[in-house]
């Protein structure tokens, strides 16, 4: 499925070389003033969300004439970090951008583009408060400052074809998903019966990004919420780890899933019965797919409300570039107030990362219980960890992913081992 989200590491690289050259910074204020007037943000390219932002600036421009807010989709390109990478190094980024990705921060404060949040008087205490703190820390840059607010989530679980299982002889209401052995019979009785032609479709494919929705997912519900790296060292080189590189081995190597990139979205087309993707995606699945959710798989299995899962979530930062500072910050913090955390729920479905998200909106979710699974689960979710050249990092893991667990070519203990050592060489440069 299509989404505005690849970034390649070359350009980055080029960015900073080219920063270097102008004076490439580790990130900071860069001495702007805190005065307010007229901005620019970005925002998703995403219907839902232009639809809320449309709505979010009209809403402020409204009660600010003299503090007006331009709102505009994230210019075309081959990703949404691209864009910002090269707004950043020519100087002309907006004030605010709406969709960041926790794994492209390091980076940009790399590239002295992002203001830190703790420069504003109230910046720590809005984070910290409307997150939570153990929340907001996963968030926290390794200067131990918040160029990010955690915006929002998609927790990461296992949609299922109601229609395809039930053709298949499987339950379409309790599915029985929760354990590796129970994945893989279900996997085997979709194709033996031609109920579909893919059991799952992960893209097997060398974007950096695709490990968060095959490996990743699983390998924090199988360590019980670890993220990749802890404390600068690679966790994964574990019995955790290698039962979900043997988990997916398997699932290729029983062609339960295609080796080959599907131009398309599977699940959405009818081709695979199960996709592993988060709540943004149920507006495309609207009146296409008969769909049903659980979480991802764990070896052993645990009861739900144990399981942990990647967050995917998307974080907002302040830009070095603007000049009205203190607007860009009221703005923020006017967005993403609980009002317009309810609106963007409501328009778009995904999950603000605010604390005790179920109670707060509780209306809501009783009117939408499908959507009731995931603000549950969002309450148990790890997100990428905040580290030094993160991109390269998940590059590297993604290239061996695909050597070792997608085609077979070195055996996933070796992929295992070889990989923690690149991970610590990544992240230490």
């Amino acid at each position: 499925m299509a989404r505005l989200r690849t970034f390649t590491a070359a350009v980055a690289a080029l960015a900073c070389t080219a920063l270097t050259l102008a004076g490439c910074s580790s990130g900071g204020s860069g001495g702007g003033k805190l005065s307010s007037g007229p901005i620019k943000i970005w925002y998703s390219n995403n219907a839902q969300e232009v639809s809320w932002g449309k709505a979010t600036v009209a809403l402020w421009n409204k009660a600010h004439p003299d503090q007006q807010v331009t709102g505009e989709e994230i210019p075309a390109g081959s990703s949404s970090e691209e864009v910002i990478t090269a707004a950043i190094a020519a100087g002309n980024a907006p004030c605010l951008v709406f969709n960041g990705s926790p794994s492209a921060i390091s980076g940009w404060v790399k590239q002295g583009g992002l203001v830190p949040l703790n420069d504003f008087a109230d910046g720590v205490s809005y984070v910290e408060g409307r997150s939570g703190a153990t929340v907001a820390a996963e968030y926290k840059s390794t200067d131990g400052k918040y160029y990010q607010l955690p915006w929002k989530s998609n927790p990461v679980m296992i949609f299922y074809n109601k229609d395809m299982f039930k053709a298949a002889g499987l339950d379409p209401d309790h599915p029985v998903l929760s354990t590796y052995a129970d994945f893989e019979a279900a996997a085997q009785k979709l194709l033996s019966s031609g109920a579909a032609q893919y059991a799952i479709a992960p893209a097997a494919t060398n974007e950096f990004y695709q490990n968060w929705f095959d490996y990743y997912p699983l390998y924090i519900a199988q360590s019980g919420g670890q993220p990749l790296v802890a404390n600068g060292k690679a966790t994964f080189d574990d019995a955790a780890g290698k039962a979900v590189a043997d988990f997916w081995s398997g699932v290729y190597a029983k062609n339960q899933a295609p080796k080959e990139k599907y131009n398309g979205d599977a699940f959405a087309d009818k081709k695979s019965a199960m996709a592993i993707v988060g709540p943004w995606a149920i507006a495309s699945y609207a009146g296409k797919v008969n769909w049903g959710a659980v979480p991802v798989p764990t070896s052993a299995g645990m009861p739900a409300d144990q399981i942990h899962t990647f967050a995917d979530s998307k974080t907002v930062s302040v830009f070095t570039a603007c000049k009205n500072r203190q607007t860009a910050w009221d703005f923020l913090k006017f967005a993403t107030d609980q009002d317009n955390d309810g609106t963007l729920l409501s328009m778009t479905g995904q999950m603000p990362l605010r604390s005790d998200l179920p109670s707060t909106y509780a209306s809501y979710f009783t009117a939408h219980p499908e959507y009731t699974l995931f603000a549950q689960q969002a309450a148990r979710t790890v997100e990428v960890p905040n580290v030094a050249n993160g991109v390269t990092m998940w590059q590297d893991f993604r290239n061996g992913y695909l050597k070792s667990v997608v085609f077979g070519q070195q055996p996933t203990s070796q992929w295992l081992h070889d990989a923690a050592g690149t991970v610590a060489s990544d992240i230490a440069k």
